[in-house]
Protein backbone atom coordinates (compact mmCIF):
# COMPACT_ATOMS: atom_id res chain seq x y z
CA UNK A 1 0.00 0.00 0.00
CA UNK A 2 1.24 3.47 -0.89
CA UNK A 3 1.08 5.19 2.50
CA UNK A 4 1.63 8.64 1.00
CA UNK A 5 -1.50 8.32 -1.16
CA UNK A 6 -3.43 6.86 1.78
CA UNK A 7 -2.50 9.84 3.96
CA UNK A 8 -3.15 12.37 1.19
CA UNK A 9 -6.72 11.22 0.44
CA UNK A 10 -7.83 10.29 3.98
CA UNK A 11 -9.68 13.55 4.59
CA UNK A 12 -10.80 14.20 1.00
CA UNK A 13 -13.82 12.98 -0.96
CA UNK A 14 -14.93 13.38 -4.58
CA UNK A 15 -18.21 15.19 -4.18
CA UNK A 16 -19.42 16.14 -7.65
CA UNK A 17 -18.68 16.00 -11.37
CA UNK A 18 -17.81 19.16 -13.29
CA UNK A 19 -16.89 19.78 -16.92
CA UNK A 20 -13.67 21.71 -17.50
CA UNK A 21 -12.67 22.50 -21.09
CA UNK A 22 -15.06 19.80 -22.34
CA UNK A 23 -13.46 17.23 -20.03
CA UNK A 24 -15.41 15.49 -17.26
CA UNK A 25 -13.65 15.87 -13.91
CA UNK A 26 -14.26 15.03 -10.24
CA UNK A 27 -14.18 17.94 -7.84
CA UNK A 28 -12.77 17.00 -4.44
CA UNK A 29 -13.77 18.35 -1.03
CA UNK A 30 -11.61 18.57 2.07
CA UNK A 31 -13.36 17.27 5.19
CA UNK A 32 -10.96 18.34 7.93
CA UNK A 33 -12.34 17.16 11.27
CA UNK A 34 -15.99 17.38 10.20
CA UNK A 35 -17.82 14.12 10.87
CA UNK A 36 -20.75 12.71 8.89
CA UNK A 37 -23.36 13.39 11.57
CA UNK A 38 -25.76 15.82 9.85
CA UNK A 39 -29.23 14.48 8.92
CA UNK A 40 -28.38 14.82 5.22
CA UNK A 41 -25.05 14.77 3.44
CA UNK A 42 -25.73 18.09 1.71
CA UNK A 43 -25.42 19.70 5.15
CA UNK A 44 -21.99 18.14 5.61
CA UNK A 45 -20.93 19.46 2.21
CA UNK A 46 -22.09 22.97 3.17
CA UNK A 47 -20.00 22.89 6.35
CA UNK A 48 -16.94 21.63 4.51
CA UNK A 49 -17.15 24.25 1.77
CA UNK A 50 -16.40 26.94 4.36
CA UNK A 51 -13.03 25.38 5.25
CA UNK A 52 -9.97 27.29 3.95
CA UNK A 53 -8.82 24.31 1.89
CA UNK A 54 -12.10 24.47 -0.06
CA UNK A 55 -12.12 28.25 -0.46
CA UNK A 56 -9.05 28.53 -2.67
CA UNK A 57 -9.35 29.93 -6.18
CA UNK A 58 -7.79 26.76 -7.57
CA UNK A 59 -10.10 23.76 -7.19
CA UNK A 60 -8.94 20.22 -6.48
CA UNK A 61 -9.86 18.22 -9.58
CA UNK A 62 -9.09 14.78 -10.94
CA UNK A 63 -10.14 12.45 -13.70
CA UNK A 64 -12.89 9.98 -12.67
CA UNK A 65 -10.59 7.26 -13.97
CA UNK A 66 -8.26 7.64 -10.97
CA UNK A 67 -10.97 6.82 -8.40
CA UNK A 68 -10.56 3.01 -8.39
CA UNK A 69 -6.77 3.21 -8.12
CA UNK A 70 -6.85 5.76 -5.31
CA UNK A 71 -9.66 3.92 -3.52
CA UNK A 72 -7.50 0.79 -3.53
CA UNK A 73 -4.99 2.69 -1.42
CA UNK A 74 -7.59 3.85 1.13
CA UNK A 75 -8.01 2.18 4.51
CA UNK A 76 -11.73 1.73 4.01
CA UNK A 77 -14.58 -0.23 5.59
CA UNK A 78 -16.86 -2.59 3.70
CA UNK A 79 -20.51 -1.50 4.14
CA UNK A 80 -22.06 -3.01 7.26
CA UNK A 81 -25.57 -2.47 5.89
CA UNK A 82 -27.38 -0.41 3.28
CA UNK A 83 -30.68 1.15 4.35
CA UNK A 84 -33.35 1.48 1.65
CA UNK A 85 -36.62 3.26 2.39
CA UNK A 86 -39.81 4.60 0.84
CA UNK A 87 -39.26 8.14 2.24
CA UNK A 88 -40.78 9.75 5.33
CA UNK A 89 -40.56 6.49 7.24
CA UNK A 90 -37.95 7.17 9.91
CA UNK A 91 -34.79 6.48 7.90
CA UNK A 92 -33.26 9.86 8.75
CA UNK A 93 -33.73 9.35 12.48
CA UNK A 94 -32.42 5.78 12.25
CA UNK A 95 -29.30 7.18 10.59
CA UNK A 96 -28.97 9.80 13.31
CA UNK A 97 -29.16 7.15 16.04
CA UNK A 98 -26.55 4.98 14.33
CA UNK A 99 -24.28 8.01 14.03
CA UNK A 100 -24.27 8.34 17.83
CA UNK A 101 -21.96 5.31 17.97
CA UNK A 102 -18.37 6.48 17.58
CA UNK A 103 -17.53 3.24 15.76
CA UNK A 104 -19.97 4.01 12.93
CA UNK A 105 -19.51 6.00 9.76
CA UNK A 106 -23.02 6.84 8.54
CA UNK A 107 -23.46 8.16 5.00
CA UNK A 108 -26.93 9.62 4.54
CA UNK A 109 -28.16 10.18 0.97
CA UNK A 110 -24.78 11.05 -0.57
CA UNK A 111 -25.31 13.18 -3.73
CA UNK A 112 -22.20 11.75 -5.41
CA UNK A 113 -23.53 8.19 -5.11
CA UNK A 114 -26.84 9.29 -6.59
CA UNK A 115 -25.13 11.05 -9.47
CA UNK A 116 -23.10 7.94 -10.29
CA UNK A 117 -26.10 5.60 -10.16
CA UNK A 118 -28.35 7.80 -12.27
CA UNK A 119 -25.75 8.75 -14.86
CA UNK A 120 -24.54 5.17 -15.13
CA UNK A 121 -27.99 3.86 -16.01
CA UNK A 122 -28.81 6.80 -18.28
CA UNK A 123 -25.58 6.45 -20.29
CA UNK A 124 -25.38 2.65 -19.91
CA UNK A 125 -21.82 3.05 -18.67
CA UNK A 126 -20.22 -0.40 -18.16
CA UNK A 127 -17.63 1.06 -15.78
CA UNK A 128 -20.17 2.52 -13.38
CA UNK A 129 -20.04 -0.32 -10.85
CA UNK A 130 -16.30 0.10 -10.53
CA UNK A 131 -16.74 3.83 -9.93
CA UNK A 132 -19.52 3.34 -7.37
CA UNK A 133 -17.44 0.83 -5.44
CA UNK A 134 -14.48 3.22 -5.49
CA UNK A 135 -16.65 6.12 -4.29
CA UNK A 136 -18.00 4.06 -1.38
CA UNK A 137 -14.45 3.09 -0.40
CA UNK A 138 -13.28 6.70 -0.48
CA UNK A 139 -16.26 7.91 1.58
CA UNK A 140 -15.89 4.93 3.91
CA UNK A 141 -12.25 5.58 4.73
CA UNK A 142 -11.32 5.13 8.40
CA UNK A 143 -10.61 8.63 9.62
CA UNK A 144 -9.86 7.58 13.19
CA UNK A 145 -9.05 4.41 15.10
CA UNK A 146 -12.61 4.01 16.39
CA UNK A 147 -14.23 3.53 12.98
CA UNK A 148 -15.26 -0.10 12.40
CA UNK A 149 -18.70 0.00 10.73
CA UNK A 150 -20.12 1.73 7.66
CA UNK A 151 -23.84 2.33 7.18
CA UNK A 152 -25.19 3.78 3.94
CA UNK A 153 -28.66 5.30 3.84
CA UNK A 154 -29.67 5.33 0.18
CA UNK A 155 -32.05 7.77 -1.49
CA UNK A 156 -35.55 6.32 -1.68
CA UNK A 157 -35.39 5.72 -5.45
CA UNK A 158 -32.16 3.74 -5.11
CA UNK A 159 -34.22 0.61 -4.51
CA UNK A 160 -34.54 0.64 -8.28
CA UNK A 161 -30.76 0.13 -8.46
CA UNK A 162 -31.02 -2.96 -6.28
CA UNK A 163 -29.45 -5.29 -8.85
CA UNK A 164 -26.38 -3.09 -9.28
CA UNK A 165 -25.88 -2.64 -5.55
CA UNK A 166 -26.46 -6.30 -4.74
CA UNK A 167 -23.93 -7.22 -7.42
CA UNK A 168 -21.40 -4.99 -5.69
CA UNK A 169 -22.23 -6.18 -2.16
CA UNK A 170 -23.53 -9.77 -2.27
CA UNK A 171 -22.99 -10.38 1.46
CA UNK A 172 -24.21 -7.08 2.92
CA UNK A 173 -27.60 -6.89 4.71
CA UNK A 174 -30.08 -4.66 2.92
CA UNK A 175 -32.54 -3.01 5.31
CA UNK A 176 -35.94 -2.29 3.71
CA UNK A 177 -37.71 0.40 5.75
CA UNK A 178 -41.31 1.30 5.02
CA UNK A 179 -44.47 2.86 6.46
CA UNK A 180 -48.21 3.02 5.82
CA UNK A 181 -48.59 4.71 2.41
CA UNK A 182 -51.22 7.23 3.53
CA UNK A 183 -48.87 8.44 6.28
CA UNK A 184 -46.01 8.79 3.81
CA UNK A 185 -48.25 10.72 1.42
CA UNK A 186 -49.47 13.02 4.19
CA UNK A 187 -45.87 13.92 5.03
CA UNK A 188 -45.08 14.57 1.37
CA UNK A 189 -48.07 16.88 1.10
CA UNK A 190 -46.48 19.13 3.73
CA UNK A 191 -43.06 19.24 2.09
CA UNK A 192 -42.53 17.32 -1.12
CA UNK A 193 -39.20 15.68 -1.85
CA UNK A 194 -37.56 15.23 -5.26
CA UNK A 195 -39.25 11.87 -5.78
CA UNK A 196 -42.68 13.40 -5.17
CA UNK A 197 -42.58 15.96 -8.01
CA UNK A 198 -42.83 14.78 -11.63
CA UNK A 199 -39.80 15.71 -13.72
CA UNK A 200 -37.27 16.25 -10.92
CA UNK A 201 -36.09 12.67 -11.37
CA UNK A 202 -35.97 10.75 -14.62
CA UNK A 203 -39.34 8.94 -14.97
CA UNK A 204 -37.46 5.94 -16.36
CA UNK A 205 -36.14 5.26 -12.85
CA UNK A 206 -39.68 4.30 -11.84
CA UNK A 207 -40.71 2.81 -15.19
CA UNK A 208 -43.09 5.72 -15.85
CA UNK A 209 -44.22 7.13 -19.18
CA UNK A 210 -43.17 10.79 -19.42
CA UNK A 211 -46.45 12.03 -20.88
CA UNK A 212 -48.70 9.99 -18.60
CA UNK A 213 -47.29 11.34 -15.34
CA UNK A 214 -47.99 14.92 -16.39
CA UNK A 215 -51.72 14.18 -16.56
CA UNK A 216 -52.17 13.12 -12.92
CA UNK A 217 -52.18 15.01 -9.62
CA UNK A 218 -49.16 15.29 -7.35
CA UNK A 219 -50.75 12.93 -4.82
CA UNK A 220 -51.55 10.33 -7.47
CA UNK A 221 -48.00 10.60 -8.76
CA UNK A 222 -46.54 10.01 -5.30
CA UNK A 223 -48.87 7.06 -4.83
CA UNK A 224 -47.44 5.54 -8.01
CA UNK A 225 -43.90 6.16 -6.77
CA UNK A 226 -44.62 4.41 -3.45
CA UNK A 227 -46.23 1.58 -5.41
CA UNK A 228 -42.96 1.01 -7.31
CA UNK A 229 -41.04 0.98 -4.02
CA UNK A 230 -43.27 -1.55 -2.29
CA UNK A 231 -43.52 -3.74 -5.38
CA UNK A 232 -39.71 -3.84 -5.50
CA UNK A 233 -39.66 -4.70 -1.77
CA UNK A 234 -41.98 -7.68 -2.28
CA UNK A 235 -39.87 -9.06 -5.13
CA UNK A 236 -36.60 -8.60 -3.24
CA UNK A 237 -37.93 -10.15 -0.04
CA UNK A 238 -39.09 -13.20 -1.96
CA UNK A 239 -35.60 -13.89 -3.29
CA UNK A 240 -32.97 -12.27 -1.05
CA UNK A 241 -32.27 -13.79 2.37
CA UNK A 242 -30.17 -10.76 3.32
CA UNK A 243 -33.06 -8.33 2.77
CA UNK A 244 -34.66 -7.40 6.09
CA UNK A 245 -38.05 -5.62 6.26
CA UNK A 246 -38.62 -3.10 9.05
CA UNK A 247 -41.72 -1.02 9.63
CA UNK A 248 -41.76 2.55 10.95
CA UNK A 249 -44.41 1.51 13.47
CA UNK A 250 -41.91 -0.76 15.25
CA UNK A 251 -40.31 2.38 16.71
CA UNK A 252 -36.95 3.90 15.83
CA UNK A 253 -34.97 2.43 18.73
CA UNK A 254 -36.43 -1.02 18.05
CA UNK A 255 -35.44 -0.66 14.40
CA UNK A 256 -31.86 0.19 15.38
CA UNK A 257 -31.79 -2.86 17.66
CA UNK A 258 -33.01 -4.96 14.77
CA UNK A 259 -30.27 -3.58 12.52
CA UNK A 260 -27.70 -4.21 15.24
CA UNK A 261 -28.83 -7.83 15.53
CA UNK A 262 -28.73 -8.30 11.77
CA UNK A 263 -25.23 -6.86 11.45
CA UNK A 264 -23.70 -8.22 14.65
CA UNK A 265 -22.83 -4.86 16.20
CA UNK A 266 -23.09 -4.23 19.93
CA UNK A 267 -24.75 -1.19 21.51
CA UNK A 268 -23.58 -0.22 24.97
CA UNK A 269 -25.94 0.92 27.73
CA UNK A 270 -24.65 4.49 27.43
CA UNK A 271 -25.13 4.47 23.66
CA UNK A 272 -28.64 3.08 24.02
CA UNK A 273 -29.54 5.79 26.52
CA UNK A 274 -28.28 8.45 24.11
CA UNK A 275 -30.29 6.87 21.29
CA UNK A 276 -33.46 6.81 23.36
CA UNK A 277 -33.05 10.50 24.22
CA UNK A 278 -32.35 11.45 20.58
CA UNK A 279 -35.34 9.42 19.37
CA UNK A 280 -37.70 11.86 21.08
CA UNK A 281 -36.64 14.73 18.83
CA UNK A 282 -37.29 15.56 15.19
CA UNK A 283 -34.98 13.75 12.76
CA UNK A 284 -34.25 16.80 10.61
CA UNK A 285 -34.39 19.37 13.43
CA UNK A 286 -32.56 17.84 16.42
CA UNK A 287 -33.57 20.65 18.78
CA UNK A 288 -37.29 20.22 18.13
CA UNK A 289 -39.35 17.70 20.12
CA UNK A 290 -41.06 15.34 17.70
CA UNK A 291 -44.85 15.29 17.78
CA UNK A 292 -47.09 13.76 15.16
CA UNK A 293 -50.86 13.90 15.65
CA UNK A 294 -52.76 10.74 14.85
CA UNK A 295 -55.09 11.04 11.89
CA UNK A 296 -57.86 8.72 10.78
CA UNK A 297 -58.95 9.37 7.23
CA UNK A 298 -60.41 7.07 4.59
CA UNK A 299 -57.91 5.70 2.07
CA UNK A 300 -58.40 7.42 -1.31
CA UNK A 301 -59.01 5.12 -4.32
CA UNK A 302 -55.59 5.86 -5.86
CA UNK A 303 -53.93 4.43 -2.72
CA UNK A 304 -55.86 1.16 -2.57
CA UNK A 305 -53.36 -0.84 -4.66
CA UNK A 306 -50.47 0.68 -2.73
CA UNK A 307 -52.06 -0.40 0.56
CA UNK A 308 -52.39 -3.94 -0.78
CA UNK A 309 -48.65 -3.98 -1.46
CA UNK A 310 -48.00 -2.55 2.01
CA UNK A 311 -50.00 -5.39 3.55
CA UNK A 312 -48.07 -7.89 1.44
CA UNK A 313 -44.76 -6.58 2.79
CA UNK A 314 -46.22 -6.58 6.31
CA UNK A 315 -47.19 -10.22 5.94
CA UNK A 316 -43.64 -11.10 4.97
CA UNK A 317 -42.22 -9.13 7.90
CA UNK A 318 -44.53 -10.64 10.50
CA UNK A 319 -44.39 -14.24 9.30
CA UNK A 320 -40.77 -14.67 8.23
CA UNK A 321 -37.97 -15.29 10.69
CA UNK A 322 -34.77 -13.47 9.72
CA UNK A 323 -31.86 -15.88 9.30
CA UNK A 324 -28.43 -14.42 8.62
Amino acid sequence: MNSSIQTAIKDWIPYKFVTVNDTLCCRWLYLGNIAFTAPFFDETISKCRSLPENSKLISSLSSPAVLPGWAAQADSIIPTAIIFHISRCGSTLVSQLLALQQANIVLSEVPFFDELLRQGKKEKNPDILQLIKAAVELYGTKRNEQHRHLFIKADSWHIHYYKELRQLYPDVPFILLYRKPDEVLRSQQKNRGMQAVPGLLEPEIFGFDRDEILRISLDEYMAKVIETYLLAFTKILAADRLAIPVNYNEGTVAIVNKIAAATGIAISAAEMEAMQQRAGFHAKYPGQVFAEPAMHQPVPPYLEKVHELYEAVEKIRTTTKVQL
